[in-house]
């Protein structure tokens, strides 16, 4: 069974998610509601998504040789360097979400709606890697790879009827 299916989720579910966190947190900053520290949250759940994108990374690369006998390189390819764009914006973000803890005077107030703006840029990279990874798998069959052999593809199975 491969591990990469399960493990993109939580990258691709946290990078939709801390968008919203950061701009909550931000707002409460700016309105002198929490200390700064609060924004250490968004600090955490960006250190989660670059290490569940990095093992989502890694056991994808593991299952590339199995679904590259099915599909084009060119095709992976395409997903594996959206993946890629993930990780590096994952970690532009991360970045900029820990600069949000350090900054003082003018710089405190700018750096949380960086660390926003960061957070969506990300989303979009998520989305993009996870819309090709899909399209590996719904479009073009990609799961087909990790059947036994002599098993019934995926649209090969017959449904069970209603009255049988």
């Amino acid at each position: 069974m491969p591990l990469h299916p399960a493990l993109v989720h939580l990258p691709v579910g946290l990078a939709l998610v801390v968008p919203l966190v950061a701009l909550g947190l931000s707002l409460a900053l700016w309105r002198k509601w929490l200390p700064t520290a609060a924004f250490a949250v968004v600090v955490g759940l960006q250190l989660l998504a670059l290490g569940g994108g990095f093992a989502a990374y890694v056991t994808g690369g593991q299952d590339q040789e199995k679904v590259e006998k099915l599909l084009s390189e060119t095709l992976i390819e395409e997903h594996e360097e959206a993946a890629e764009a993930f990780l590096w914006g994952q970690g532009f973000a991360l970045a900029l979400s820990a600069a949000v803890l350090l900054a003082r005077g003018k710089a405190a107030k700018v750096a949380p709606a960086l660390a926003v703006l960061a957070a969506l840029g990300v989303a979009g990279l998520a989305l993009r890697a996870g819309h090709r990874g899909g399209e590996l798998v719904y479009r073009y069959g990609a799961a087909a790879a990790h059947l036994p052999p002599g098993a019934a593809a995926p649209g090969q199975v017959r449904q069970k009827a209603d009255d049988d």
